[in-house]
């Protein structure tokens, strides 16, 4: 159905009251007698509310809000209630070169709407342009968007919690464990068809037994924020599958609720704690799905482009620091307020522990530059509610200076890049690589160790969501990206991978046991350094994407986990190396390690060896013939004697042939005990009795200072 704009639609319904309402809280909000609406726009002449019949189909009024505290604009519609579908119609200036896009023909969602229905359709109503013609952006379109457009639906978020109660692990015993909804679920064992692929299914009894057994503390999604499916994509039969086109920072994606009510997601994240597992959201505040000039006018842009947006100088383009087309204005006020206002939203009404925020420099950008006390930062730095919860930095963006691993201010963790490369190269056999490794090892205190920061504050991962799983990275040596439809140029090219004399999936037993062992060696360095260990979902199982190392539009068995082809033995590997970072605390220390005296026995906190004893010299650790290294741990010099503890562990790293290994002097009535050693991950504890131990090539070994039998 197309709407003609210039038919009267009723200004009000019957047995429906109007009255000024409020300007707060923004958003539309149900008080028990109806609705109060409240939107902002600085620019904007006129904003219609436009409600639709109860299946959102058809527009049965325009309701024009006349009152405006500043630039809120706001109305009360009494006898309205939840499931009501509604959008907004803003009149103002199609002036694109002065930075406005107003064009009351495109229905619009509400920015905080806390629930959407409905799939965008790409048409080129949806265009606050005419496709087509001569003068482009500049022209305007006059066709009705709203049969193409998702609604907005008012919601009661009112919800029985019980006795839920967040978990609050402690930042050292925080084990990440990064998951998709959808293809965490697709295929999981023991799931009915109504469970895959959506909230429910995700916090299903099989899967919070799979996490519990596997240790890990914290689940942290990727995007669940309402997100669009580009168009390019849909083109190439593709979907948005990561989800990072968000058009929506208060409404969980329609497609992952069975019943699309709301309260799928705050029962997920109630059985999550009931577990005692976090659930942490990657949200995309950095920008929009609403793309460039010639991408589609769907909210911000039509409501007010040119508070919502940075626009470059000449006010018609946008400034792309993100690669999306557009960035987000989160230096207007009320663009960092709509941010607060839906992260605090996620915490107090969905009760979620934390965030993961994507390409967060854009964040704290100013306009000089990144600056960690910027505004964003402050404000969510002084916040009595999300200073409180966990929150980790994407430290880079594609704008100027954007990277910024390391300049986040406390509490953040951030994710390591740099970790991430140099265990890669490390394991590959790049030459020169040992000192490197000592670095991330430690927490890469060069580059966290300030300002009060923890030494949790690195996220040490090897894979994640964007490259190649674990199990390729020893699989493949090149990127086997065809199935994007982009003959293979998205995606990284430098993924430091080695298929290890074969070129994906093979027979050859010797191969497929060094990549097995690879495999153990790269996740027995994630959880043996200092800092906070992530995993991705289905590495625990050896899952596969076929050497795809950009999986963002395959909503498909390639970027599911296959959970039917588990590796059991991989699976049990990983359980006992959550459980070895557990027992030993020397291993999840809040202080940094630097090798100086302990208050307690004067022991260096840390102390390097050479496999023969002997502490490494300048000239062996930037050695390219140095392949490995030994660390002696003990408690940071740093940590409190009431914290203090008889912890000890040695880790022998070796990525050349076998060995023996000089063991560290004992104390009386102790022994050094074999713990973990990656050639043969199913043995038990092994007591040694000699003075050195045998190490096997291309291993990681773990003796614990334990009482002499």
């Amino acid at each position: 159905m197309i709407f003609d704009l210039k038919h009267d639609l009723p200004t009000k319904l019957p047995n429906h009251s109007l009255s000024a309402g409020r300007s707060d809280p923004i958003g539309a909000t149900f008080d028990g007698e109806g609705v109060n609406f409240a939107v902002f726009s600085e620019h904007a002449e006129k904003i219609e509310l436009c409600l639709f019949s109860e299946d959102g189909k058809v527009e049965i009024a325009r309701i024009p809000l006349l009152e405006r505290n500043g630039n809120i604009w706001h109305i009360h519609v009494a006898g309205l209630t939840p499931g009501t579908s509604y959008g907004y119609r803003v009149h103002g200036a199609y002036d694109p070169e002065n930075g406005h896009r107003f064009n009351p023909n495109k229905l619009l969602l509400d920015p905080y709407a806390k629930r959407q229905s409905g799939t965008l359709l790409w048409h080129d109503a949806i265009m606050g342009y005419t496709i087509g013609a001569k003068d482009k952006d500049l022209s305007f379109d006059t066709r009705d968007s709203a049969p193409y457009v998702p609604r907005s639906i008012v919601v009661d978020p009112q919800f029985s919690w019980g006795n839920d109660r967040r978990p609050e692990i402690p930042a050292s015993e925080t084990v990440i464990y990064e998951a998709h909804v959808k293809g965490m679920t697709a295929e999981f064992l023991g799931l009915d068809a109504l469970q895959r692929g959506n909230f429910l299914g995700m916090s299903s009894e099989p899967v919070l037994d799979h996490l519990n057994k596997l240790g890990v503390t914290t689940v942290q999604l990727l995007p669940v924020h309402a997100f669009l499916d580009d168009k390019f994509l849909l083109e190439a039969g593709l979907t948005n599958y990561w989800g990072y086109q968000s058009i929506g920072f208060f409404a969980p994606e329609p497609r992952y609720m069975t019943k699309r009510g709301i309260w799928e997601f705050q029962t997920m994240v109630r059985r999550f704690h009931a577990a005692g597992i976090e659930v942490i959201l990657d949200v995309v505040y950095n920008h929009s799905g609403e793309g460039n000039e010639f991408g589609p006018t769907l909210s911000f842009k039509g409501l007010d482009n040119k508070s919502y947006y940075r626009l470059a100088d000449n006010q018609r383009h946008y400034i792309n620091d993100t690669g999306t087309g557009n960035t987000l204005n989160v230096r207007h006020p009320m663009v960092l307020r709509m941010i607060m206002d839906s992260l605090r939203y996620w915490v107090e009404v969905m009760h979620v522990d934390g965030f993961r925020f994507d390409l967060a420099t854009v964040l704290g950008r100013e306009v000089d530059g990144f600056n960690r006390y910027g505004g964003f930062l402050d404000a969510l730095g002084q916040d009595p509610v999300l200073s409180n919860v966990k929150l980790i930095a994407e430290p880079w963006d594609l704008g100027p200076g954007g990277y910024q691993l390391g300049n986040w201010p406390h509490p953040f963790l951030e994710y390591n890049d740099k970790f991430r490369d140099d265990l890669r190269k490390f394991w590959r056999g790049d030459e020169g690589m040992v000192a490197n490794l000592g670095e991330r090892l430690l927490g890469s205190a060069m580059t966290f160790d300030h300002s009060g920061r923890a030494a949790t504050s690195s996220i040490n991962f090897v894979t994640c969501h964007d490259g190649m799983t674990l199990r390729d990275l020893v699989s493949y040596d090149h990127k086997h990206n065809a199935a994007n439809g982009e003959d293979n140029r998205d995606g990284k090219d430098d993924n430091y991978s080695s298929n290890m004399g074969v070129e994906g999936p093979t027979d050859d037993a010797e191969i497929n046991a060094a990549r097995a062992q690879r495999q153990r060696n790269l996740l027995a360095c994630s959880f043996l350094s200092q800092g906070t260990p992530m995993i991705l979902a289905g590495d625990e199982i050896g899952n596969t994407q076929h050497g795809n190392n950009n999986v963002f539009g395959q909503d498909n068995p390639i970027g599911w986990v296959n959970w039917e082809q588990a590796d059991t033995e991989l699976l049990a590997f990983v359980q006992k190396l959550t459980a070895l970072r557990r027992d030993h605390n020397v291993l999840r220390q809040l202080r940094f390690l630097h090798a100086r005296p302990r208050i307690k026995d004067g022991k260096p906190d840390v102390f390097w060896r050479m496999p023969d004893g002997t502490p490494p010299t300048r000239e062996e650790w930037e050695s390219p013939d140095t392949k490995t290294i030994c660390t002696e741990l003990r408690t940071s010099y740093g940590t409190p004697e009431y914290r203090a503890s008889d912890d000890v562990l040695f880790i022998v790293i070796n990525n050349d042939g076998d060995l023996d290994v000089t063991l560290p002097p004992c104390v009386p009535d102790k022994t050094w005990e074999l713990i973990l050693d990656t050639a043969t991950p199913d043995a038990g504890a092994q007591c040694i009795t000699g003075k050195t131990a045998p190490v096997k090539a291309a291993s990681v070994c773990v003796f614990a200072l334990m009482p002499a039998a």
